[in-house]
């Protein structure tokens, strides 16, 4: 392999624990690719109570214990795909996701409705910037 076309396996003690067969993360050219996260508690594996937000809030700070495990962070997030159970989820989704990022520097976003399992209201994947 050319240098920079490394792929590397992320692997992060404090993110939740993959449940099948992919990686947390993988870091390849200069970027880290996080797996889907939802609104589960690491320490537990059940998913959190509280409705849309609180799932939110956990979702990405799965996925910003996945980026620090890798040594970046969400300061380094440059997209962003958010899966909801339903579009009308969508405002207070917002309002949660708000919380994790500068206002002058948010990350671009997709956001698409589709099933979930029962009570998963929310999921996203991010792409962030190496270290």
């Amino acid at each position: 392999m050319s240098a920079g076309s490394e792929i590397e396996v992320v692997r992060a003690s404090t993110a939740l624990k993959s449940i099948g067969p992919y990686s947390q993360g993988i870091r390849a050219g200069g970027l880290i690719f996080c797996s889907g996260q939802a609104g589960f508690d690491p320490a537990t594996g059940e998913m959190v109570p509280g409705g849309i937000k609180e799932q939110t809030r956990q979702t990405l700070r799965n996925i910003r214990a996945v980026l620090e495990g890798a040594g970046s962070g969400l300061d380094r997030v440059v997209k962003v795909t958010v899966f909801l159970s339903d579009w009308k989820y969508f405002k207070d989704m917002n309002e949660a996701y708000a919380e994790f990022f500068s206002a002058d520097r948010l990350p671009a976003r997709s956001a698409v409705q589709g099933s979930r399992p029962e009570g998963h209201l929310v999921a996203m994947e991010a792409i962030a910037l190496d270290r």
